[in-house]
């Protein structure tokens, strides 16, 4: 498992490190290997933030706490993708990940709420780039799971097609097909 700690407007702690990653040493019992985990330890006033991913052949798990107290919220965001990793376990051990020349490049912009309301138009304050890689319907709901995140983009592994799924407010999820190849 391959390990590395980042520290955001905080010194540098050898035994905050070693505290993450005796920790995250627990989750080897979930994922196969190879992983590589990030964790990212950052400090806001008096908020300690932790912030972890976890990627190993191609599934990406995730967990973020808040807390007054590092360790806590390491502690917690391990135990976040612990239940996340457990719920998913054989789906994870058994998951063939699909070439990556299958994945379609895919960007995402946030737009200031703000700007909307401006004769200037929206105003673009963050762009993200990733691929949407070949799954099927299930398997991104379990992606979408294991990141905490509200909806994912991924290309449908049956029909070819560019779809989005999304966690709705009544808790169920929606799919979103949009049709790119001709009928």
């Amino acid at each position: 498992m391959q390990i590395s700690v980042t520290f955001r407007n905080m010194e540098s702690s050898d035994t905050l490190k070693d505290y993450a990653s005796d920790k995250i040493l627990r989750l080897k019992k979930y994922v196969p290997s190879p992983t590589d985990v990030h964790v990212v330890m950052s400090k806001h006033k008096y908020r300690s933030t932790v912030d972890i991913k976890v990627v190993s052949k191609g599934i990406v798990l995730r967990g973020e706490e808040n807390t007054e107290d590092m360790y806590s919220a390491i502690d917690l965001a391990v135990d976040k993708i612990e239940r996340q990793a457990r719920k998913y376990k054989d789906r994870i051990r058994d998951y063939a990940p699909v070439g990556l020349a299958d994945e379609i490049p895919v960007r995402l912009d946030v737009i200031d709420q703000e700007s909307m309301e401006e004769e200037s138009g929206p105003r673009i304050i963050q762009t993200s780039e990733f691929h949407a890689k070949p799954m099927t319907v299930d398997e991104a709901v379990m992606q979408m799971d294991l990141m905490n995140n509200d909806f994912l983009v991924f290309m449908n592994a049956q029909s070819r097609d560019v779809n989005v799924v999304y966690r709705r407010q009544d808790g169920n999820y929606g799919l979103i097909e949009a049709k790119t190849s001709p009928r």
